[in-house]
């Protein structure tokens, strides 16, 4: 998941970020609604085979953490999630039903903003989202699922945090 060094300058951790438990402890505080609804993503995932899930907020205001995955108008934030499982086919399996929300678009749906595959520079298993206030990443790599969130941020601060996750992934 996302470091603090793999964030720019002015975007802080939020609390909670860490094990995906305590992360939904802390944000059942905050939005019991918001929480309900990521802890029922999270257990699909688990029913799908998921053993292990980390989730990282950083934003450069608070009202950012306690917002679906960080995304909080005109607030520069970066999200990632990821998830492990027990086998590779339990994870592309869990890739291509959706994480939290977002599944991969069918082939015939592409456009210049929504991207599948192998141009992503993810892998096979990925697809990306890109518009200027919110771009998205989601790929399977080994046993991993990785979603990745950024908003209001630049193109490259986007491309910045997949390249830190994305080796992580093994």
């Amino acid at each position: 998941m996302l470091q603090s060094g793999d964030v720019p300058a002015g975007l802080n951790v939020c609390l909670g970020s860490g094990p995906i438990d305590v992360y939904l402890s802390v944000l059942s505080g905050a939005d019991a609604d918001l929480a309900a609804r990521e802890s029922n993503y999270w257990q699909q995932l688990r029913t799908d085979g998921a053993i292990a899930g980390a989730f990282s907020v950083f934003a450069a205001n608070a009202t950012a953490c306690k917002a679906e995955l960080g995304v909080a108008p005109n607030v520069k934030a970066m999200t990632s999630l990821v998830f492990q499982f027990r086998d590779e086919g339990q994870a592309e399996r869990a890739w291509g039903s959706g994480v939290f929300g977002f599944a991969p678009p069918p082939p015939g749906q592409l456009s210049p903003s929504l991207i599948r595959g192998t141009s992503t520079g993810l892998g096979p298993s990925s697809f990306t989202y890109d518009r200027p206030s919110v771009r998205l990443a989601c790929w399977r790599r080994s046993v991993f699922v990785a979603l990745v969130v950024v908003s209001n941020a630049d193109l490259n601060t986007f491309h910045a945090a997949t390249a830190a996750i994305d080796p992580r992934l093994n």
